[in-house]
């Protein structure tokens, strides 16, 4: 959570949204002026009628209903022009919520992958939906409402000096008093709607990691703890809600009515111990209307600090996304050539003072075929990450194509490198749009892409074939079934250079033995960097690094380290003798 800020700041930067919507803005405004004018001149007129009429005794019924007509034809006016006003604010606050909310989408995309390992999905989702919904009734309800209580207030003043200036000073002693309630308000209230938006990201952190993790949490028998949890993270952000509502139920309707009858008490008093035809009887009627009228925007105007405290809340949340540094990119946009790999001194870290890489030297020339060995932990898959560009580099140099890393543009690096990873990603759409995703690619392409990773009988006997829609995340694929999609992805647009992450680690030796036959076809127009544990699957690769705790121990082809009979030699051994005593079972 951002530390304390004024409010000014972001609320002038929420505000510099709806300049996109200033003319609606500026004729909502103009309307609540007009209606602010009718619902004050009413009161004028009944106050003229009881001094003129009522109080002289001479009635005339054609100036009486002309007053009653105008009577009731400015409460009609006021009442169609504040419907109006309401649709135009709420026009330009959905349309500063789309703009808004699509700011934080994109600033989320643009994030470095570095952000998502240390921020709950829940937490970035809560800002791009329930923030962004906060602010809409920034626009709806407290703009709106400010703005028309503000008016009403500037119009009633006017008309209560025009009346009686004496009497019109005793009731500005209510304003002072309403200053010092807001400022008292505010105080207590910011720190309680900053804890109300951070239990309910809380929340839906919590919901998210539940639907996500239902299987093991199942499998576990792990429903009443979690269940626990998120009772203990809703009763928190009930208890804040609790907080709000008695600050509101305290400093806000109780007071400001008391302060509103002490001031009436005073304009009674006044009236009373005045000399007679000082003030006359439709006067204190004006006033009296006026105060009590005033009461309620003055309330409203306090009430509103609470949605207006949630507003700058949410939108600190929003701009701390948007403000995060980006994941920044060079510019130089020549697609890769060779597909050449050069590694110098390279070291890592995801946290200061603990190195995952240290010192990783590596050269692999264009269509060369390096594959990354060691045991879990070792820096095989964050090695992956720096080639991909996910992470920038903060020691030593990795070159592609002869040119620095660092340079090269978002483009070509997505362009020219591609990952198939042990986990991938499934889209909840059809397996067609699954492997385009996106890309101008012939449907011809695709079927030979199925058929070459072996899953073109599978898209034939869907129901719609290729159009057929895969479920959430693929469920209704298997997880080597997933891998082999993966792998489609990336062979209808050959890259310079793949990565392959443990990509067949869940597929049957049959269909393993198919992809390591695609594979040697890809070696003649890509250069292939593979994680392995199963060590059977780069025994052709030219190079093989055995890392150890971010450390190249060994380097060399299969034959060389196996003579060296080191760790290789050691992980060769141990897998050969398990699938032995496999094949005896």
């Amino acid at each position: 959570m951002a530390k304390y800020k004024s409010l000014w700041p972001t609320l002038k930067r929420l505000l510099a949204y709806g300049k996109y919507w200033r003319k609606s803005l500026a004729l909502a405004v103009g309307m609540l002026w007009v209606a602010a004018a009718a619902e004050v001149t009413g009161p004028m007129l009944v106050s003229n009628f009881i001094n003129n009429m009522v109080a002289k005794r001479q009635m005339s019924w054609e100036i009486l209903s002309v007053l009653g007509f105008s009577f009731i034809f400015l409460q009609i006016l006021a009442a169609g022009l504040h419907y109006f006003q309401a649709l135009l604010f709420n026009r330009a606050a959905i349309g500063v919520v789309h703009r808004l909310r699509s700011d934080v989408m994109d600033a989320a995309l643009h994030q470095p992958l570095s952000a998502f390992d240390t921020q709950p999905v829940g937490q970035i989702i809560s800002r791009v939906t329930n923030d962004t919904e906060v602010i809409k009734d920034l626009y709806v309800t407290v703009l709106a409402t400010v703005l028309h209580s503000a008016v009403l207030i500037s119009a009633m003043i006017v008309a209560m000096f025009s009346l009686n200036w004496h009497m019109a000073l005793v009731a500005m002693v209510i304003f002072p008093l309403v200053i010092t309630v807001m400022l008292i308000y505010q105080r207590h209230s910011t720190p309680i709607a900053r804890r109300v938006r951070s239990y309910l990201a809380d929340i839906n952190n919590g919901f998210n990691e539940v639907i996500n993790g239902m299987s093991v949490i199942q499998q576990f028998r792990q429903q009443i703890r979690f269940g626990a949890r998120m009772k203990a993270a809703s009763w928190s952000h009930y208890l804040a809600r609790m907080e709000t509502l008695r600050l509101d139920g305290f400093l806000l309707r109780p007071l400001l009515s008391l302060f509103s009858a002490l001031i009436l008490c005073s304009l009674l008093m006044l009236f009373s111990f005045s000399s007679s035809g000082a003030f006359k009887v439709g006067v204190l009627y004006a006033f009296i209307t006026y105060l009590g009228r005033l009461n309620e925007p003055l309330i409203e105007l306090t009430t509103q600090q609470s949605m207006l405290q949630q507003a700058v809340v949410s939108g600190e949340r929003i701009f701390e996304l948007m403000d995060a540094v980006q994941q920044t990119y060079g510019s130089d946009d020549r697609p890769l050539q060779t597909g050449s790999i050069i590694l110098r001194h390279l070291r890592f870290a995801y946290h200061p003072h603990c190195n995952v890489l240290s010192d990783i030297n590596l050269e692999v020339p264009a269509r060369g075929f390096v594959a990354l060995v060691g045991h879990t932990g070792s820096g095989k898959s964050t090695l992956a990450s720096l080639l991909m560009g996910y992470y920038p580099v903060t020691y030593g140099e990795i070159r592609l194509d002869d040119r620095p890393i660092s340079q090269l543009s978002h483009h070509t690096l997505r362009g020219g490198i591609a990952m198939v990873q042990q986990d991938p990603v499934i889209l909840a759409d059809t397996l067609l749009e699954n492997i385009r995703l996106g890309r101008d690619i012939s449907e011809e392409a695709i079927w030979q892409a199925l058929e070459q990773v072996q899953l073109a009988s599978l898209a034939r006997n869907m129901p719609d074939g290729i159009q057929t829609r895969l479920g959430e995340q693929g469920n209704n694929l298997s997880v080597g079934q997933k891998q082999l999609l993966a792998l489609a992805r990336v062979l209808v647009a050959m890259p310079q250079i793949l990565i392959l992450d443990e990509a067949t680690a869940n597929i049957d030796s049959g269909t393993e033995q198919a992809i390591q036959n695609t594979l040697r076809t890809l070696r003649q127009h890509t250069t292939l960097v593979v994680i392995a544990h199963r060590l059977s699957t780069i025994t052709e690769a030219d190079t093989i690094l055995v890392l150890h705790h971010g450390e190249v121990v060994e380097q060399g082809d299969h034959t060389a380290l196996l003579a060296r009979q080191g760790l290789y030699w050691q992980m060769y051994q141990l897998q050969q003798a398990g699938d032995a005593i496999n094949c005896t079972e």
